[in-house]
């Protein structure tokens, strides 16, 4: 059995073209804070953010068909979140209920699917 002590990080990719595009997404519009990424260790370009006490690592790669994979991250204020992505445009993809949490998903304008959810109990 392995022991498994918590999330480290999470990958998401976007078009080679788009990658500035999506560090402004992540930093200026949803407020994640960029940190160093050794660059020189890795082939591709790409960015590296924190997200609470993880850290979600931008890469690229070509653009790839609508998935079900996705990335779920806990939130103070779902609904406060749901409203900023509502506002600006940003799709929102209903997730089905699960007892004891508030959720839904969005795609990033890269095509990414990340669920933001709320506890309730």
């Amino acid at each position: 059995m392995i022991e498994f002590i918590r999330a480290d990080h999470i990958h998401i990719c976007v078009p080679p073209e788009r990658l500035q595009e999506a560090k402004e997404f992540y930093n200026a519009f949803l407020g994640l804070k960029l940190i160093e990424r050794p660059d020189k260790i890795f082939a591709n370009a790409g960015y590296w953010f924190n997200i609470g006490n993880i850290q979600l690592h931008i890469g690229v790669e070509p653009a790839i068909a609508r998935s079900i994979r996705h990335t779920a991250m806990e939130v103070a204020d779902v609904a406060a979140a749901r409203e900023l992505l509502e506002k600006n445009h940003i799709e929102i993809v209903e997730e089905p209920i699960i007892p004891g949490r508030t959720r839904f998903a969005f795609i990033d304008p890269f095509g990414n699917r990340m669920e933001l959810l709320q506890m309730t109990d």
